[in-house]
């Protein structure tokens, strides 16, 4: 049975070359970077490679990097960060309903911590309004906080706006980039954010490493206390090897980001314009076009989505019905259900996100299985799920 690996907006494959760059810091160079001697010193030349690999992708000064676990650290630290350390000038942030439970679990715990938090809706294309927004905005807001693009619609805010709304005010702007950056380019000399979450395992790096940009001068409280570990932003004994791998596969995606962009999209068009083709009674959730290359969402009518998910898993054909990290809740998709969609479109959303691995024959044996798959479960009917 062929396999298709389609749910990568979950975590994707690690690239053997960023793997071939990370085995010598498992085995042999396996210093401390914080020490002196040999050892140490060649750990630390590494990471410091890698600072400025990510800073080349991303069109920053490689000393705005600090190196974490990952994007939920990222987020964690950049939202508490900014608020503990501006809550003197005030205790007002605003977010959007659509960001990662990264970002909306920690606002809420600010909240109970006497922080105020306007949340924004999206339109039925899953965008924020910049007249809501700009409507949310006081003179005790200090950070707003909304992702460059979304993870279940691949839908794209309007940052632009964003940071000119909160520049003329003095707000602080952090952006959730993780299904952004290695996916479209990401320009901040260009954009003025002044944090920006990106993590390795969203574009075939290691698990368990991402970066947080800061940009210089911005208002930051460090979350993880300890040693004077990246420059006193974040303590703890660096992970190197998958430092390594982050920087190896920011450059392996700089190198391949325009034909990532053109290839990608051709595919992800094919899927679905065959399928609505193909199958009555589909829709696509989000944008059309103002989205990244490789996320597909669409709702199969009369269709439950876990059913869908497992029956294309038996034929080898990964998939997702939203985001991994709520994949075991019972809840429907916070994302759409903020889109205003209805109860059982939203229950028959499957999200497909490719990768530059996925390849035409991939697509191929996705089109000659799922039409036959759902008119099988249109055929058994909602009583029997």
């Amino acid at each position: 049975m062929r396999h298709v690996y389609l749910d990568n907006n979950a975590t994707t494959p690690l690239d053997p070359a960023a793997f071939e760059a990370m085995k010598p810091y498992l085995l042999e160079h396996f210093g401390n970077a914080s020490s002196v001697h040999q050892q140490g010193q060649r750990a630390k030349s590494a990471i410091e490679l890698a600072r400025q690999q990510v800073a080349n992708l991303i069109g920053c000064d490689a000393s705005a990097i600090v190196f974490n676990s990952g994007g939920t650290e990222s987020d964690n630290s950049a939202v508490r960060g900014v608020a503990y350390a501006r809550r003197e000038e005030g205790r007002h942030i605003v977010t959007s309903r659509i960001e990662h439970p990264a970002v909306l679990r920690t606002c809420e715990s600010l909240e109970s911590e006497g922080f105020r938090v306007t949340y924004l809706g999206v339109n039925e294309e899953g965008v924020i309004s910049v007249d809501e927004l700009e409507n949310a905005l006081t003179d005790e807001t200090t950070l707003i906080s909304i992702m460059y693009a979304n993870n279940e619609t691949g839908a794209i805010q309007p940052l632009c706006d964003v940071c000119r709304l909160a520049k003329e005010r003095g707000i602080t702007v952090h952006s959730d980039a993780v299904q952004a950056v290695a996916k479209i380019p990401v320009d901040l000399e260009q954009l003025p954010l002044d944090l920006v979450s990106l993590t390795g395992h969203k574009f075939h790096g290691p698990k368990g490493v991402g970066a947080l940009y800061v940009r210089k001068g911005s208002p930051f409280h460090p979350m993880m206390l300890g040693g004077s570990h990246e420059r006193n932003r974040r303590g703890g004994t660096e992970n190197v090897p998958g430092i390594v791998g982050l920087g190896a596969a920011c450059e392996l995606a700089q190198w391949g980001l325009e034909r990532f962009g053109t290839e990608t999209t051709a595919l992800r068009d094919r899927l679905e314009s065959s399928l609505l083709d193909r199958i009555p009674g589909l829709e696509v959730n989000g944008p059309k076009e103002r989205r990244v290359p490789h996320v597909a969402n669409l709702s199969f009518e009369d269709v439950p989505g876990e059913a869908l998910l497992i029956a294309l898993d038996f034929r080898g054909i990964a998939v997702s019905t939203g985001a991994a990290c709520t994949s075991g809740s019972v809840s429907p998709s916070h994302v759409l259900m903020a889109m205003g969609l209805g109860d059982k479109r939203i229950g028959g959303a499957i999200r497909f996100s490719l990768s530059r691995f996925t390849t035409a024959e991939d697509i191929d044996y996705v089109l000659s299985i799922l039409p036959d798959a759902v008119e099988k479960i249109r055929q058994i009917g909602p009583g029997s799920h």
